[in-house]
Order: structure tokens, then C-alpha cells, then sequence
């Protein structure tokens, strides 16, 4: 019988990449196989689908045999590959019923019967016959960051997505964004003439897929037989074959500020240090993960506070160079974080309510301000300047709604133009928006909490187990006479 032989080097980590398709818990039974395959040149492929998206691997090293294809359980043949070593190889053999696999256990070779299915039950993996698109390393970590801002939210499917926007011939942009905040790259031009929406999936962050050299991106032709509209991302071995997002993608350049409105800016230094510094600083704001940054004469500080009742404190921040007007900012912590840790190092604000931008050498971050929840220091207020009204301060931040002025008066009490149903909607939504992240997050800390719990609770068993099995031993050695 035509035997196919797979060393556990390459093994582990193929099956590694596949499990983050293969979903333990589908209903339908050939999801959670593998699909082993040798063709007539003696390349051997595995690959692996949750229907939605396919992930293939191919060997270094072709072999000599006839053609053959089997399905292979995941979870009992990941089992056999685990307790493997490095230097072993598996041989696999069988056919629509069952599958052998033979293994080295010491000097003696173990055999493992697992129950299989035919090989036709396995969906057909789709073929894009489009041109292949270099993505090179700029593009892809420009992908990676789309995929890092994109929304969680399954009701916003279109944002849960990296949006390849290739609509202007005078750049081509990467684009993600949550709704909250928006990042968009634009430092590269691709051959491409279709805008494409990929799709977030825990694959595309596989550090052997990452590793694997460059990127090929395929787009399915208008002719292809299937109505999905297919894409192939492929390494020099890996090959990710998905759905795109249908619909249309937002208009996402509208929400971007000219550089011309832009009246303060900021060049950080040691923009990870800072990162990590912010980090380590109390969180008082459980809705809006409030920070502040302030521009007050000359010097750059974080505003920030151990809990809600206490007052703003400052900590310097090194700049590189700064311009402008003196403003005070409050940002949610977790974007601006992102931000440093993207290494967007300038800063550019308009005013306490309108949108910053974090940038750097083509790629940028929009963030929209959060409330401040203080009471009104003087830390906290921006300065008067002849070109623009007084900036609120936080306290007025925290008794109307964010983002939106008293529509009845203005930093004089003289009567101010009210402010339109338009503008109070985005507010509203703009709160939302973070409201729905905390939330997110929230939901988040939970589940690291439950498994912390359930983890202690099975050590505790264990221990109980343990302590029993121990006080059974004492009693039989209390019976013992001598």
C-alpha cells in the first residue's frame, strides 16, 4: 500500500498554521479533518477549510510514490505528531475508511488505526487564475496594523477588515478602522485595479506564514464560475485562500482632517518607552480610558491621575520638536498606545474636540478626543489665542455631552449658534462607539478571569485527589499490626 512520509520538523508547525482554520466544534464531520495529498511529481500538501476560508502548506522536499489523497483527523493525528520528536517521521497510508499511522516509539515502531472519510466529501478548494500582486514587507505590515484597528463588532462586518484601497491613481492606501479611530497607509503603489476587502482572521498573524518570504495577493476573475468573490494570499510554501467582504467599504477620506486646520504638532522622542509608561499608569476611566496630553508653554506633559476623586498630574514627556499653539487633548490610552507602539511619532491636533492625527512617513492614525472626568484645574484648560476661541475644560467636558458646545452660550455668555442635529448625532454615536470598546474590553477581562479560575480550579481538584489519595495511604498504614 502507497505510504506518504511526513517529518515531524515540518509537521508540527503545518499543523500548528492549520489548527487556526480547523474548528474543533463544526457539526459537519469534515471540518475538523486534514487533507493529506501527494501528487504525481511527489509534492505532498496538507491542507484545511472551515468552508469560508482555505489554508494549505506544502513540504520542503518532494517524495517518490503514486499519487494519493486521504482525510485525516486533526485532533488524534496533532496528538501523535506531539509526542513525536523532531528527528522522527510519520507514515501515513489508508482510504475512505481508515487511516494508518506509523510511528517510532523508541526502538520499536507503533502503529495508530484512526477511523476516516472519503476524500470526495472534502469541499473543493477554489482556484484563482487572477495575475499574482508582490506584497512586499511595507505593504504587509502596513495589512497587519489595517487588521490591529479594524472593529470586532460581527454587526459591522465590512470594518472587521483590512480595506486595500487602490481607487486614486496617485497612491494606493491601506485602510482599518473601528469606527473609534482609523488608520490608513499610503507610502506604495500596487498593480492592482480592484479596490479588495480582506477579511481579519488569526491566520494572517501565524508567525511560519509571516516568516515564509514574500506575499502574493490573487483577486478571482470576473469569469470564475463561483459567484464569491475568492482571494488568494500565498508564501513561498503557505497559501490562504478566502471570501472577501461584500459590500461597500465607508467613505473613509472624509473623516479626515486638511493639513492645513491643524494648529499644534508635536515630534515624540522614545515614543516606545512612552508607550510602556503609559502602560504602567493608573486607568481611572473604566469608559473612556481617558489621558491627557498637554502643550502648555513650551513643555509637553501626559495628564493622568491615580482614580476619578483625585486631581490631574503631570508627567514630562522628551519631544523632539514642537510647534503651535498651547491645547490640552484627551485621548482614549489603548489608541494611543497603538500609536507609539506603530512607531507614529507626531502628533497634530486642531483643538480639545476635533480629530488628532498620529503620522509617519505615510501611515497615520485618526483618533477621535474622549471626555475628560475631572473637575476643572488648571492643568486641564486650554489656552485663549487671538485666532480661536477659548478651548471648554474638562469640567465642562464632563457635564455635557463630549465634543459638542453649549449650544446656549459661549466662552463670553453671549448667545452662540446653536448646534446642529448633524453634529449632536456624531456625538452621540462617537460615545457609543467607545462605550461599545469598553464593553469589548470588559468582556475581554472576563474571560481571562474565568480561565484563571477554571485553571484553579482543576489544580485544586488535583490537590484534593492528591490529599485523598494520601490520607487512604495513612489509613492502611494505621491498620497495619506489626
Amino acid at each position: 500500500m502507497c505510504k506518504i512520509s511526513l517529518p515531524i520538523a515540518e509537521l508540527k508547525p503545518a499543523l500548528i498554521g492549520l489548527g487556526k482554520i480547523i474548528n474543533k466544534r463544526w457539526t459537519l464531520p469534515v471540518l475538523s479533518h486534514v487533507k493529506i495529498e501527494r501528487t504525481k511529481d511527489g509534492w505532498i500538501a496538507l491542507t484545511g477549510t472551515d468552508l469560508d476560508s482555505f489554508v494549505t502548506v506544502r513540504l520542503e522536499q518532494p517524495s517518490d510514490g503514486e499519487p494519493i489523497s486521504i482525510l485525516v483527523p486533526y485532533d488524534e493525528f496533532q496528538k501523535i505528531a506531539k509526542n513525536c520528536q523532531k528527528t522522527d517521521s510519520l507514515l501515513v497510508t489508508g482510504d475512505d475508511k481508515t487511516v494508518t499511522v506509523e510511528y517510532p516509539v523508541g526502538q520499536q515502531t507503533a502503529e495508530a488505526k484512526l477511523t476516516s472519510l472519503p476524500v470526495t466529501d472534502f469541499p473543493e478548494v477554489p482556484r484563482i487564475k487572477g495575475e499574482a500582486v508582490p506584497i512586499n514587507d511595507g505593504v504587509r505590515q502596513s495589512i497587519h496594523e489595517a487588521f490591529d484597528c479594524a472593529s470586532t463588532d460581527e454587526t459591522r462586518l465590512i470594518l472587521n477588515s483590512a480595506y486595500i484601497d487602490v481607487s486614486k491613481d496617485e497612491g494606493h492606501y491601506v485602510v482599518g478602522t473601528n469606527g473609534s479611530h482609523l488608520y490608513s497607509s499610503n507610502s506604495f503603489k500596487l498593480q492592482m485595479k480592484e479596490c479588495v476587502v480582506l477579511p481579519t482572521h488569526k491566520f494572517f498573524g501565524f508567525k511560519e506564514f509571516n516568516n515564509d518570504g514574500e506575499w502574493q495577493l490573487k483577486l478571482a476573475t470576473a469569469d470564475h464560475k463561483d459567484s464569491v468573490h475568492w482571494f488568494q494570499i500565498t508564501s513561498r510554501r503557505w497559501r490562504f485562500i478566502g471570501r472577501q467582504i461584500e459590500g461597500g467599504y465607508p467613505n473613509w477620506r472624509q473623516v479626515l482632517p486638511g493639513d492645513s486646520q491643524f494648529t499644534s504638532s508635536i515630534q515624540l522622542d522614545e515614543f516606545d518607552t512612552l508607550a510602556d509608561a503609559i502602560d504602567r499608569l493608573p486607568d481611572h476611566d473604566v469608559l473612556h480610558h481617558g489621558i491627557g496630553i498637554e502643550l502648555k508653554d513650551r513643555a509637553v506633559s501626559l495628564l493622568w491621575k491615580p482614580d476619578k476623586d483625585h486631581e490631574w498630574k503631570r508627567l514630562p514627556v522628551t519631544v523632539h520638536q514642537l510647534t503651535g499653539n498651547d491645547i490640552t487633548v484627551f485621548l482614549n490610552r489603548h489608541y494611543l498606545c497603538k500609536a507609539l507602539r506603530f512607531g507614529l511619532n507626531r502628533f497634530d491636533s486642531i483643538d480639545p474636540m476635533s480629530p488628532v492625527k498620529f503620522s509617519h512617513e505615510g501611515r497615520q492614525i485618526i483618533v477621535m478626543p474622549v471626555r475628560a472626568e475631572s473637575t476643572a484645574t488648571a492643568a486641564s484648560q486650554a489656552q485663549e489665542t487671538p485666532s480661536q476661541p477659548a478651548a471648554p475644560s474638562p469640567a465642562a467636558n464632563e457635564e455635557r455631552t463630549p465634543m459638542v458646545n453649549d449650544p446656549n452660550t459661549n466662552g463670553n455668555n453671549t448667545p452662540a449658534e446653536p448646534i446642529s442635529i448633524d453634529a449632536q448625532l456624531a456625538s452621540i454615536i462617537i460615545d457609543a462607539e467607545a462605550l461599545k470598546t469598553t464593553v469589548q474590553d470588559t468582556l475581554g477581562e472576563v474571560n481571562v478571569l474565568c480561565k484563571k479560575l477554571k485553571s484553579f480550579q482543576r489544580e485544586h481538584k488535583s490537590s484534593a485527589k492528591d490529599l485523598q489519595s494520601v490520607r487512604s495511604t495513612l489509613e492502611k498504614l494505621q491498620s497495619v499490626r506489626i
